[in-house]
């Protein structure tokens, strides 16, 4: 039985307090998953200490640089397309602050390969609103995201916005990558909405996410105010699926 090739990529921007811990972290789980970090030209050094650590682990730690802060979606976006074509069967998405549990990634793989989800979602509100150490009015702005994605799109995804995610291959290759508009924190919610719409069976665990001790965060007001505007549009939007995906699941047309 052939293994599964099992990826996880993580978007960094100054985050030389927590990169070095959360690759070593990964690399002690079972599973033999392999990381793929994409950099966004991080003055702190982020990226130097990837490839050191890249030559104690050669063929399970990659490295893509880009000049300057891109966005989470793009930095993902060219995290699948690579993923995709170096052959890897499952495809997470997972921070380096450590508000996610690496010992939660069998959890979401297993959903996947064992329970027949294709995309699994890490997910804080599924049960409860299981944050720890989050402010209350980030909690609150969050959660209501959520909530307001659900109703506006019509999708039973308790979890929206939520950034701990394992793809199945196919979900990515069904999705038309080039045709995603939502490159900052409302990438998380049109991805979810696009596999969706495709018709990919989607199953949230529940998991406890942690607000990171170490580096500074990324979010912002202006980042959900984008994602709320995103939601509206999306709403009315088709999605289709890549038209290579679109010949194989219908060889005649």
């Amino acid at each position: 039985m052939t293994k599964d090739k099992k990826i996880i990529i993580i978007p960094t921007y100054n985050e030389k307090e927590n990169i070095e811990k959360i690759i070593r972290k990964v690399f002690s789980l079972e599973g033999e998953y392999s990381i793929l970090v994409i950099d966004d030209g991080s003055p702190d050094g982020t990226a130097a200490i990837v490839k050191g650590l890249a030559e104690e682990f050669p063929k399970r730690l990659f490295l893509i640089e880009r000049p300057g802060k891109q966005g989470l979606g793009t930095a993902y976006l060219t995290g699948f397309k690579w993923c995709l074509e170096n052959g890897y069967d499952y495809i997470f998405e997972m921070d380096a602050d450590f508000s996610h549990n690496p010992d939660d990634v069998n959890r979401l793989y297993e959903a996947c390969a064992k329970g027949g989800a294709d995309l699994a979602i890490g997910s804080r509100y599924c049960d409860g609103i299981s944050v720890v150490n989050w402010p209350l009015g980030r909690i609150l702005m969050s959660y209501s995201a959520s909530s307001f994605t659900r109703r506006v799109l019509g999708v039973k995804i308790y979890d929206c916005t939520a950034g701990f995610k394992c793809y199945s291959r196919k979900v990515l290759e069904t999705i038309d990558l080039d045709a995603v508009q939502m490159k900052g924190y409302g990438f998380q919610i049109e991805m979810k909405y696009s596999a969706y719409k495709l018709g990919f069976k989607i199953v949230e665990v529940p998991i406890i996410f942690v607000n990171r001790r170490e580096g500074t965060s990324k979010m912002s007001s202006s980042i959900f105010g984008e994602a709320f505007r995103g939601v509206i549009k999306l709403r009315f939007r088709k999605i289709h699926p890549k038209k290579e995906a679109f010949s194989d699941m219908n060889p005649e047309s």
